[in-house]
């Protein structure tokens, strides 16, 4: 039994002799992990204080756009940034917020660049793609000219309104489109994204669209005012409708015609106005569909 215990006693100590070096061992991985880390954090430090990481010059900025309306200038001056700058100390967030606040900026991204330093921002315009022109009230004691501009606006072809003069102070050269679309916002936002892709593709030019009545569309084209009714699914087969009627100007005199009218697409009709010759007998010319 003397011999058992003399073995068990010796076993242990060797056995915590074991764990004593194994906690010495632990304990010097754990300081050079720290020395590692420590050194290369204040690497990484020292790196970053380095004059090489500074925004000197507006020119270190490199702005990317799909489609540039906005001259690289104007978007720089937006940027409100001082110069020489760290870096390190400019938010990209903070500078993309500033960015997507603006009427004329859809949405902005902004990246640190390190090699050479600088920024990079993307961004995706609000590009106009119709004038609107807000109904004038009957009685008004404003300035005329004063009250034109505010009652104009930009459309973009996703239907969001932009004011023509806070659009123009950042673009003051700016080509307005030669779209001009009549309502408001209320009006015609709900059925836009509709209206502009018939539009856009119909083969008739049109240069006007009236959304004052959201139960008959009326757009403006070189054959004279034309009646869609709703801006529903139909909308695109109307205006194609309009293209096999180009050969009007043949037929008749467009002085003479009031409009036409698309509500229903199967039968059209031309509705004359009172200098036509028939217009006491026959209010409407029925339409015969071009083979």
């Amino acid at each position: 039994m003397a011999g058992i215990v003399s073995v068990s006693r010796a076993d242990l100590a060797q056995r915590r002799q074991q764990l004593r070096r194994q906690r010495q061992v632990k304990i010097f991985q754990a300081l050079w992990r720290t020395l590692a880390v420590t050194g290369l954090a204040s690497g990484l430090w020292w790196g970053a204080i380095q004059p090489i990481w500074v925004l000197k010059t507006p020119k270190q900025i490199e702005i990317k756009s799909g489609q540039q309306v906005l001259p690289e200038s104007v978007i720089r001056s937006l940027l409100a940034l001082s110069y020489p700058q760290s870096l390190w100390r400019i938010e990209p967030s903070a500078i993309a917020t500033t960015l997507q606040k603006q009427p004329a900026i859809a949405e902005a991204t902004v990246n640190r660049r390190l090699f050479p330093p600088g920024l990079i921002i993307e961004i995706k315009e609000r590009v106009p793609v119709a004038v609107a022109q807000m109904p004038r009230p009957e009685k008004s004691t404003t300035n005329n000219k004063s009250q034109n501009n505010n009652s104009l606006a930009l459309i973009d072809d996703i239907g969001e309104w932009i004011p023509l003069e806070k659009y123009t102070a950042l673009n003051p050269n700016i080509k307005l489109p030669s779209l001009k679309v009549i309502g408001s916002a209320t009006q015609c936002r709900p059925h836009w994204n509709q209206i502009y892709a018939a539009v856009s593709q119909s083969p008739i030019p049109v240069s006007e669209v009236n959304c004052q009545n959201p139960n008959n569309l009326i757009v403006k084209t070189n054959l004279g005012n034309v009646h869609l009714g709703l801006a529903d699914q139909e909308l695109p087969q109307k205006m194609q409708m309009l293209g096999k009627m180009s050969y009007l100007p043949t037929k008749m005199n467009l002085a003479h015609i009031d409009y036409i009218d698309l509500k229903n697409i199967d039968y059209p009709t031309v509705q004359m106005n009172s200098k036509s010759k028939n217009s006491s007998s026959q209010d409407a010319q029925s339409l015969v569909k071009p083979r």
